[in-house]
């Protein structure tokens, strides 16, 4: 398998997720395509930015992502904001449940990969919104990380 630019097989980041919610756990799945989605992510042309996670049942769905028509597939292509199916083992969604009962906590998919064996995967993660305060909070430290590391490159150079 071709490894792309960032080397790891990944396809997209959610970078607004780390910013929006405070990740409390994550879990690694697989990802039930259709037909020509696994060469649309093959050429990165997916979206998870809005995306979100919901369990029905037994089992979990991602909702809301985006994964572009393959430009070489024939016209008959599913509809690329479908819910698509994601693969857990049972034992692990039946520990999801309970914790996303409590108030507040979403589930949220954090990026798509490709692994070692060029399976699709989705990592998820349980999430808790974070208020405006906590943003604000985090704004702070990336700036003064930014303004250490400006201070640092200017001392040895």
């Amino acid at each position: 398998m071709k490894k792309d630019v960032h080397g790891d097989g990944t396809v997209c980041n959610n970078r607004k997720a780390r910013f929006r919610y405070e990740i409390l756990e994550t879990l690694e799945c697989g990802l039930e395509l259709r037909g020509a989605e696994v060469k649309s992510l093959r050429g990165r042309a997916a979206s998870i930015e809005e995306a979100y996670a919901r369990i029905d049942g037994d089992e979990i769905w991602l909702v809301g992502a985006h994964i572009a028509p393959y430009a070489h597939a024939p016209a008959t292509t599913a509809d690329p904001y479908r819910k698509r199916k994601l693969l857990a083992h049972r034992s692990e969604i039946r520990k999801l449940r309970p914790r996303l009962e409590l108030k507040g906590l979403t589930i949220v998919p954090l990026r798509i990969y490709f692994n070692d064996r060029g399976l699709a995967k989705v990592s998820i993660g349980i999430a808790r919104g974070k208020t405006v305060g906590d943003k604000r909070e985090t704004l702070k430290k990336r700036e003064h990380k930014r303004e250490m590391e400006r201070a640092t490159r200017r001392s040895r150079g």
